[in-house]
């Protein structure tokens, strides 16, 4: 019997992709205490990861909400952690030894292929973001972290598109941090998601990275998003995935 891919979507910017007896995680989120100062508590319970031995992970970048230390920490005693090369470093520091990656070089994960492709932060490089594509069984999905709108997005669609399933972050957070305050979106909105989807050459676009965190002044997210983003995939001729954590994208 041929595996099939699977898909599921976790919480806040959460994913898990399963192909046969390999398990892979990308920017898996467990423990939030660490966000509170800022982001606020989350508007729901985070339910525990499922990440049994053998289990492998991805991270985007080195912000505490898509890089849960004490998680990749515990994936790392029997898997593998895959970073952009320039955060290996860190990594190392902390204890967790990291199978490091440039932009566009691919390696295998049992039957998956992975690849970190071109993100943009908006904090600049200081977390050398980057998304990445998975492919397997004849799927391939993208999964873009907290990215910013970017002008890299053809460029990938004609380097690894087109894709079964993007994930793109949709509630262009209002920011105000430290150091690091603008009245502009720091992530994607509702209507740049897609549109970011349709330039990948994406079938479905699925909505992450929303619904969590609410904490204004210091973080605050984008109203109406759901309804934005149906009607913006509406409007493009794009199937809108709107998914509740732990459920199938595919």
């Amino acid at each position: 019997m041929i595996p099939t891919l699977s898909v599921r979507r976790l919480a806040w910017a959460g994913v898990e992709i399963r192909l046969g007896d390999t398990r892979l995680l990308i920017d898996p989120l467990e423990n939030v205490a660490p966000l509170a100062p800022v982001m606020g508590p989350p508007h729901r319970p985070v339910d525990p990861v499922d990440a049994p031995p053998g289990t492998h992970a991805l991270i985007t970048h080195l912000h505490p909400d898509h890089y849960d230390h004490d998680l990749m920490a515990r994936i790392a005693a029997t898997g593998t952690i895959g970073c952009h090369t320039p955060s290996a470093a860190a990594l190392r520091e902390v204890g967790i030894t990291p199978v490091a990656q440039d932009l566009g070089r691919s390696r295998r994960i049992g039957g998956l292929t992975v690849t970190p492709v071109t993100s943009l932060d908006w904090r600049g490089n200081d977390c050398d973001q980057v998304a990445w594509v998975v492919e397997g069984a004849g799927r391939r999905i993208i999964h873009c972290g907290d990215t910013q709108w970017h002008g890299s997005w053809w460029q990938i669609a004609r380097d690894h598109g087109p894709f079964d399933v993007a994930f793109v972050p949709v509630n262009g957070v209002i920011a105000h941090f430290e150091g690091y305050a603008a009245n502009v979106p720091a992530t994607m909105t509702p209507e740049q998601g897609v549109e970011a989807a349709v330039a990948l050459g994406a079938g479905t676009v699925c909505a992450m990275h929303y619904g969590l965190f609410h904490n204004p002044p210091f973080y605050t997210e984008q109203p109406d998003i759901e309804q934005r983003f149906q009607h913006a995939a509406d409007e493009r001729g794009i199937t809108a995935a709107l998914v509740a954590d732990g459920q199938p994208v595919l």
